[in-house]
């Protein structure tokens, strides 16, 4: 070192050691200073040694006063018995995205998952058009085409809650999404080779998307903490609902320019990027995370669920909960409705409002689009009200009847209306208000049983399904001899009687340890 500087540092202190002994400081002496720096000492092993450097009158170099400034402002602190080094350490600032929470981390890859979800599902809804024409289906074979999907996704709703409440909702999500990725570009392929092998290829896509649910909820149960669970499902289940209006807005342009195989191959393959990303940064539980930051890891375990392992599911006890009922028979309701518009609206806009095809897609848009904003529209209100003292119970029977008493008045309107831009806002605002349900009855299985929270979903979303399945092929057959409006009775008749079940039975309190 130069004259031109002190090295002035301290032994580790000793219990009875000054403060002035806590700290290691490197002192420029050109510049004038309160601190008398000439008579400072440095221990070597317990003894004083004494220094002397003489100053070399210079002129600094132009960032020098700011340097000795801040070495100033260092040494004031340790005399009076500041830690230096550790106040340098509190003053670095990391990156924004290391200390960007990593349950939120978590919540965005499960929304892009569900993004793509609805991409792939609801793409056949636009292409069903071009494909019944050039394959002169019926239809009831339309319906059938439309219902197929959901015979697989019936058979893995109990199997994936189960695995991913015993095996890790990380892998069974990834499984999840590769699967039914593979089996969207295979759709095409399978559609040349005749309609048992488009029936099959549809119901192979059902399995993989069938274990996404109970994965995700099983995922999110062990790193949200419970006042962030409704923001957080309703961010993760608005990316189904703007799956639907990417699949919607980009498949008519998709197949205008490249054909309707086109948008099963470009949605595809968007699947395995997704894949490769979670394998990377994904954990099942906050546990296994190695990098995440401690204060975050005991924020969730303090405000969190149980992280305890399921060895054995206890059906008996799960069964014979009226609560665990209320949540299947309200789930029925709800999807009967979701999804006719889901698979259908399409149809109805091109066969009754005389929309093309690609205003079909367009208009389409709508509805999907407003349900993404309500849904966190309504997870904010509902975790702010959870907040704010108001029981879990009343705010998820709130929630969910304004999910289904929206829907029902305004599909009720759509008998009455001749205008295609009233019908089209009829269907948006049914919709809208649908998308209060995420803060309702998909948020109840957390509620109830957080540690079988996969399994209950899988059940509930069963019997969703069955609507799904029954729904969309029954609707095919009412249009073959009835109307659309004999469509939307049912639907609307369903809603009325989830709210009745849901008031009754349903609780937001733990029922299931």
């Amino acid at each position: 070192m130069s004259s031109r500087a002190l090295l002035f540092s301290f032994s580790p202190p000793s219990p009875s050691s000054s403060p002035q002994s806590r700290s290691r400081i490197l002192l420029s002496n050109h510049s004038p200073s309160p601190f008398p720096f000439h008579l400072l000492t440095r221990r070597r092993g317990g003894g004083k040694v004494w220094a002397d450097v003489k100053s070399e009158k210079q002129v600094p170099e132009p960032s020098s006063k700011y340097q000795d400034l801040a070495i100033h402002k260092k040494v004031a602190r340790a005399l009076v018995g500041d830690d230096v080094e550790e106040e340098e350490e509190d003053d670095e600032v990391a990156p924004w995205w290391e200390i960007f929470p990593k349950r939120w981390v978590i919540v965005i890859l499960c929304f892009s998952a569900f993004l793509l979800c609805n991409m792939d599902r609801v793409n056949m809804s636009i292409a069903i058009l071009p494909m019944s024409a050039e394959y002169n289906w019926n239809p009831t074979t339309v319906g059938l085409v439309q219902s197929s999907f959901f015979w697989g996704y019936l058979l893995t709703q109990i199997a994936g809650g189960i695995w991913a409440d015993t095996v890790g909702g990380k892998q069974v999500l990834a499984f999840g999404v590769i699967w039914w990725s593979v089996a969207t570009i295979l759709t095409p392929v399978a559609a040349k080779l005749g309609l048992p092998f488009l029936l099959v290829a549809r119901a192979f896509m059902g399995i993989g998307e069938g274990v996404a649910m109970p994965a995700m909820n099983n995922i999110l149960s062990k790193w949200v903490p419970v006042a962030e669970r409704s923001r957080s499902l309703a961010l993760v289940y608005s990316g189904m609902y703007l799956g639907s209006v990417t699949g919607l807005a980009f498949s008519p342009f998709l197949i205008h320019q490249y054909g309707w195989p086109s948008v099963f191959y470009s949605f595809g393959s968007l699947g395995t990027v997704w894949f490769c990303i979670w394998l990377s940064k994904a954990h099942s539980s906050p546990l296994d995370d190695p990098e995440m930051r401690p204060e975050e890891k005991k924020l969730i375990a303090t405000n969190g669920l149980s992280k305890e392992p399921v060895k054995e599911i206890p059906w008996g006890l799960i069964l014979s909960k009226p609560p665990v009922w209320a949540l299947i028979v309200s789930h029925f309701c709800h999807n009967w409705g979701t999804f006719i518009l889901l698979t259908w609206m399409p149809t109805y806009y091109n066969q009754v409002l005389k929309f093309n095809l690609t205003e079909s897609g367009l208009f389409c848009v709508l509805p999907w689009l407003t349900m993404a904003i309500s849904a966190n529209f309504g997870g904010w209100i509902a975790d702010t009200l959870v907040t704010r003292g108001v029981s879990v119970t009343t705010v998820r029977k709130i929630m969910q009847t304004v999910g289904f008493l929206g829907p029902a008045f305004f599909l009720t309107q759509l008998s009455h209306i001749n205008s295609p831009v009233m019908a089209v806002l009829c269907m948006t605002c049914s919709q809208g208000t649908d998308a209060f349900s995420q803060s309702g009855l998909y948020s109840n299985h957390q509620d109830i049983a957080p540690r079988y929270s996969g399994i209950l979903l899988g059940l509930s979303n069963t019997a969703g399904v069955l609507a799904g399945v029954l729904g969309t092929a029954a609707t095919g057959y009412i249009l073959q001899h009835g109307s659309w409006d004999d469509v939307f009775k049912v639907s609307v008749g369903l809603y009325l009687v989830g709210t009745v079940v849901w008031n009754l039975f349903s609780t937001g309190e733990k029922i299931i340890d």
